[in-house]
Order: structure tokens, then C-alpha cells, then sequence
């Protein structure tokens, strides 16, 4: 059994389904991305997280955004967004929905906010 330490997070107001907290994504854990878009699925790797993924390819592709998705499966990394309930999109290091499969429209206008 593996003990994790956490630290304190930065609080900030987020408008997200979990109530989740706004953190820093870690050097290790980011990957850049051709639009500068960074992109993670958080979840255990189980159907419905697998689903979000596959929707969030779909809106990628439908936008034309070349991004890669990082599907985190690590429940201490979970935790650290302040995640409790999976599966959960993150956008540029923000949880923007959690708990949730969301359909492809969804996915495209979060993807869209996310871009500016």
C-alpha cells in the first residue's frame, strides 16, 4: 500500500460539476501539444473513462486541433485535481467536467473555450 503526501493546493472558484480545485499541472505529467493545448482524461482506464476519451479524439479531429490526450490513471494525480469522481476532462490544467461522459458537442465547445 502506497502512502501519498499532499500538499496545499492554490483555492480558486470553479465552475465544475465536482467543485473540484484549480491546480498546477506537474513538469513530468504535461505534454505539449502542436496548438498548444493540453488535454487529459483522468480515470482508472474503465469503459466510461475510455469512452471520454474516444469522444474527446472525436471533437479533436472535428476541430482540426492536433492535441494529444494524457490519460492519467494514477490516483494520486487524481487527487491532486481534486477529483473524486471519475471520469474527468482536463483542459490546460483545469477540470472542466467531471463525472460524467460527455457527448462530442459538449466536448467541442469546451475545447473551443479552452482555446480562446
Amino acid at each position: 500500500m502506497a502512502l501519498f503526501k499532499f500538499g496545499k493546493k492554490k483555492e480558486e472558484n470553479l465552475s465544475c460539476c465536482c467543485g473540484s480545485k484549480d491546480t498546477s499541472v506537474t513538469a513530468n505529467s504535461q505534454i505539449t501539444n502542436t496548438d498548444g493545448l493540453n488535454v487529459k482524461i483522468l480515470g482508472s482506464g474503465c469503459a466510461k473513462c475510455n469512452q471520454l476519451e474516444a469522444v474527446t479524439k472525436a471533437a479533436l479531429e472535428q476541430l482540426g486541433i492536433e492535441a494529444v490526450i494524457d490519460h492519467v490513471t494514477d490516483f494520486g494525480e487524481i487527487a491532486a485535481f481534486g477529483v473524486m469522481v471519475t471520469p474527468a476532462l482536463v483542459l490546460n490544467g483545469k477540470v472542466v467536467a467531471c463525472g460524467k461522459i460527455l457527448d462530442t458537442k459538449e466536448v467541442k465547445e469546451l475545447l473551443q473555450k479552452a482555446r480562446g
